[in-house]
């Protein structure tokens, strides 16, 4: 009996491992996550419907809400229950509201998405010109003066935290001078002091990385022997040096994009935002558990899922050095 032959492309190659380690972290770290966000509601102290609909409730009203919520079934089976509804959609009903979690998430997202994907798009564009510019700039240690500068205002950028920063924005921007909406996220002129919140710290960050590495590529061999060829400064730079700089910055990108996911719930706050940021404040300080535990799973479950993304789009940048020591 003969056993089906692997397809031409795939005998020998180490993707199909590389695939299924990757997956296999992925599902471990998803199972974490959806068992943290369910034992939440069991280790906050008290019971939390009473904190949810006040202490000052009747003890009927408080024994059927426990009876809805499936709070007096055993662990396991609530545990049993809660999977369940995950797999079918069904994260649970607002204690605050009445309303579907998912609706409330869905009505909430799109907001938030929104707000890290700008941000992110521009670190990027702003990133990785100036890293480029600083790095011919210093190259080969020349324009010592310029180089302090840049790395004393990256460091100087990069330890404002976000909360702090945005409301400074706010009270002289906003505030102060009235450029732009102090709250809410109608027009495009309310995107501007969120964004700039976001990116200013990151993108001061990512520039001293795409620096670093891009001076590290420019004292290689290979860039030595195309500038022996007498090939002009712009494809030494774009088509040889760049792409070779772009894993250390790619990974440190792909991190940012969480941590400005992350840090869009401070933000958020900041600017009265009208996404999961705001929302998963005001539920916590409403004791609403069952929408706290589904924003829980949304934010990490971007995260795992940028971190996935990250790690396959670098096998395909270098796969020698990702997929076989990964």
């Amino acid at each position: 009996m003969t056993t089906a032959a692997a397809p031409a492309g795939l005998r020998g190659s180490p993707w199909p491992a590389f695939a299924g380690r990757r997956l296999a972290r992925f599902a471990v770290s998803l199972w974490a996550l959806v068992t943290a966000a369910f034992l939440m509601i069991h280790l906050v102290p008290g019971d939390p419907v009473r904190a949810a609909l006040g202490m000052t409730a009747p003890a009927e009203l408080v024994r059927a809400r426990r009876a809805e919520l499936g709070l007096d079934d055993p662990l396991w089976t609530q545990y049993g229950h809660y999977l369940h509804g995950l797999v079918t959609g069904n994260f649970g009903t607002s204690m605050a509201s009445g309303q579907p979690v998912t609706q409330v998430i869905g009505d909430r997202l799109p907001a938030t998405l929104q707000l890290a994907a700008l941000a992110f798009v521009v670190v990027v564009i702003v990133a990785v010109p100036v890293g480029v510019g600083f790095a011919v700039l210093t190259r080969g240690g020349r324009r010592r003066g310029t180089e302090l500068g840049f790395t004393s205002g990256s460091v100087l950028l990069a330890a404002i935290p976000d909360f702090l920063l945005a409301v400074g924005l706010v009270a002289v921007l906003a505030v102060g001078l009235g450029w732009f909406p102090v709250a809410g996220g109608d027009g495009p002129g309310a995107y501007v002091l969120p964004v700039a919140a976001l990116t200013i710290g990151p993108a001061a960050v990512l520039a001293r990385i795409v620096r670093v590495e891009l001076l590290a590529v420019l004292g290689a061999d290979f860039v030595r022997t195309a500038r022996a060829k007498r090939l002009p400064a712009r494809l030494v730079y774009v088509r040889h040096a760049l792409p070779n700089a772009l894993t250390a910055t790619l990974t440190l990108g792909g991190l940012m994009l969480t941590g400005l996911v992350a840090g869009t719930v401070l933000v958020e706050n900041v600017f009265a935002w009208p996404g999961l940021g705001s929302t998963i404040v005001q539920s916590i300080l409403q004791k609403d558990y069952p929408l706290v535990q589904g924003i829980v799973l949304v934010y990490g479950i971007a995260v795992l899922l940028v971190n996935l993304l990250v790690d396959v789009v670098l096998g395909l940048l270098d796969p020698r050095s990702t997929i076989r020591e990964s």
